[in-house]
């Protein structure tokens, strides 16, 4: 791609102040690095995205208020995790991870493990075992 055909759309990312960096060959033919504003396609990829796990959240809210799963669940959701990045971060075997999604399990947790997952999501244990869904 060109220097002057870097995508410049005023959505997405300039309506947040945010620049993307892309590399563009300039008029010499070399490669140089250009700031992007975004391009439409991409900001509509990424508000689908977004929608995506917001919807996904407020499921996990849904079902934690309802007592099907613990607050760990919400926390891995919010921080865009899965369980198996969870558990690696965490350094507790994804089986663990799965089953520490149970709530009675979940609250016969040691303080130990809990400041684990707490370290993850930079939260206190009291926060991640107090947590209850607006």
């Amino acid at each position: 791609m060109k220097k002057e055909q870097v995508p410049q759309d005023n959505r997405g990312l300039a309506q947040k102040n945010i620049h993307e960096l892309c590399y563009a060959v300039d008029e010499n033919g070399n490669y140089t690095t250009v700031q992007s504003s975004g391009w439409d396609v991409k900001a509509t990829a990424l508000d689908e995205s977004l929608e995506l796990i917001e919807e996904r959240i407020n499921e996990t809210k849904k079902d934690i208020s309802e007592g099907k799963l613990s607050p760990l669940a919400y926390f891995m959701e919010v921080h865009r995790m899965d369980v198996s990045i969870l558990a690696s971060y965490a350094g507790i075997h994804s089986f663990f991870v799965k089953r520490h999604f149970n709530p009675k399990r979940f609250k016969k947790l040691s303080d130990k493990t809990l400041k684990k997952y707490a370290d993850v999501f930079e939260i206190s244990v009291e926060e991640l075992k107090n947590y209850t869904p607006d």
